[in-house]
């Protein structure tokens, strides 16, 4: 379940943004906070599995009128697999319903794989076959 960044999660937010490579350095790291609490067009969600549970993760994005874009995508490493990614994922796709869900160039191949992955669920189609 995604909830809406706000400012008593910025310790938080900090710690997940950190794990992401570009964000390794606090100037930047402190910028890129800063863009998604203050521009209209960027959104910062942390992520947990359960209602009452710990944040075990992040997801900023960019908005546009027909699109949601992944900037990026940080997970606890304790739960950093494909079925946790997707549920992000899934939760995102459900909050910008009208919108065509797409990555940063990092992110690209995983948001081709969830939809595809979606496509093949939707249809009924085993998504375990290969």
């Amino acid at each position: 379940m995604l909830t809406k960044y706000k400012n008593d999660y910025e310790k938080i937010a900090m710690g997940f943004l950190s794990f992401a490579p570009d964000l390794k350095d606090i100037d930047h790291l402190r910028s890129e906070l800063k863009l998604y609490t203050e521009d209209e067009g960027h959104a910062l969600y942390l992520y947990r599995e359960q209602h009452n549970a710990d944040f075990v993760g992040i997801v900023g994005v960019e908005t546009g009128d027909d699109f949601v874009l992944v900037r990026h995508l940080s997970l606890s490493p304790n739960v950093r697999d494909q079925a946790t990614q997707f549920a992000v994922l899934d939760d995102l796709a459900g909050l910008y319903r009208d919108k065509r869900l797409m990555g940063s160039l990092e992110y690209t191949p995983l948001i081709s794989a969830f939809l595809q992955y979606r496509k093949e669920d939707l249809h009924g189609t085993d998504t375990g076959a290969e």
